[in-house]
Formats: structure tokens, C-alpha cells, sequence
């Protein structure tokens, strides 16, 4: 088991396009935030709404998560900044803000993250949005752990 690639959920897409789901992919009204994961895991962006949530399936905060009380909580941290960009032709790209923790965090074996989406609850409360592995074990100690995007931004759709 371990992460090899990032990927937006399938079943993400799906209900966006079919309006099952009314997520907002800019700053209001909708909340996303970033769970940090170890490598006990191996995402799978084909899975139900119900198993792309956070704390559900292999998602499960006790077992996966990697956390700290005050620097970087159980559910994530939530992002800044969230915007659609199209100014590319023939893509589609969301971005966001780099996530960082506060200044003194502990974290370590930090593999990859879940976003998701911590203001709907149709079809499941939580639904994953995307994951995005990290390249390998990531970790801090008493500083600011940062999770920095890439150029493309969090997920990109190149349209052909």
C-alpha cells in the first residue's frame, strides 16, 4: 500500500457536472480544507461519494490522518483562496493559496493529502474533491509545515 499519483475524484466530477452536489469552487460559500495522510494508504479516485469523504473509509481520521492539536488539526486546514482559473487555453485549473500549518508544528510521514469539500452534505457530508501525493514522507519539527502547489494548481483538466 502507498501513494503513487494525485487525482481528482471521479464521482467529484460527476456530481459537479450533474449538479448532485452544488459545490463552489471559490472563496464563498463553500469551505474546502486539507487533511494530511500517512502512507498506510493507497487512494483510489474511483470510489463512491460516500468513500472519497473525509473521515470515512480509508480516509478514516484514527488510522491515516496525521495531525496536531493546535498546528495542524484533526480535518485539516482549511484553504485560502480557492478560485477556477481558465485564463489557459484548453484548461481548466484550480488553485488555491499554499496551506501552511502554525509556527511550532510536529508533524511527520506526512505522504500525501485529501481535500474536500467541509460545507456540503449532498450526496455525503465531507465528499473529496481531489488527493495529491507529496512525492514522498514529508515532516517537521517544531516549525510551519507548508503545502506548497504546484504551478498548475491543485487539479488540472486539459480539454482536447
Amino acid at each position: 500500500m502507498a501513494w503513487a499519483n494525485s487525482r481528482i475524484f471521479r464521482q467529484f466530477l460527476a456530481d459537479a457536472l450533474s449538479n448532485t452536489a452544488a459545490f463552489d469552487l471559490s472563496i464563498t460559500p463553500d469551505t474546502f480544507k486539507v487533511a494530511l495522510y500517512d502512507n498506510d494508504i493507497t487512494p483510489d479516485n474511483d470510489v463512491s461519494a460516500a468513500n472519497s469523504a473525509y473521515n470515512a473509509g480509508q480516509w478514516a481520521s484514527a488510522s491515516n490522518e496525521v495531525s496536531e492539536v493546535t498546528e495542524w488539526p484533526s480535518g485539516g486546514v482549511a484553504l485560502t483562496t480557492p478560485a477556477i482559473d481558465v485564463s489557459v487555453a484548453d484548461v481548466v485549473f484550480w488553485d488555491a493559496a499554499d496551506t501552511a500549518s502554525g509556527t511550532t508544528a510536529d508533524l511527520a510521514n506526512v505522504y500525501g493529502i485529501l481535500v474536500y469539500d467541509d460545507t456540503l452534505t449532498t450526496p455525503v457530508a465531507d465528499q473529496g474533491v481531489c488527493y495529491n501525493y507529496l512525492g514522498g514522507a514529508n515532516s517537521v519539527v517544531n516549525g510551519t509545515f507548508t503545502v506548497v502547489y504546484n504551478a498548475n494548481g491543485i487539479w488540472r483538466i486539459t480539454l482536447s
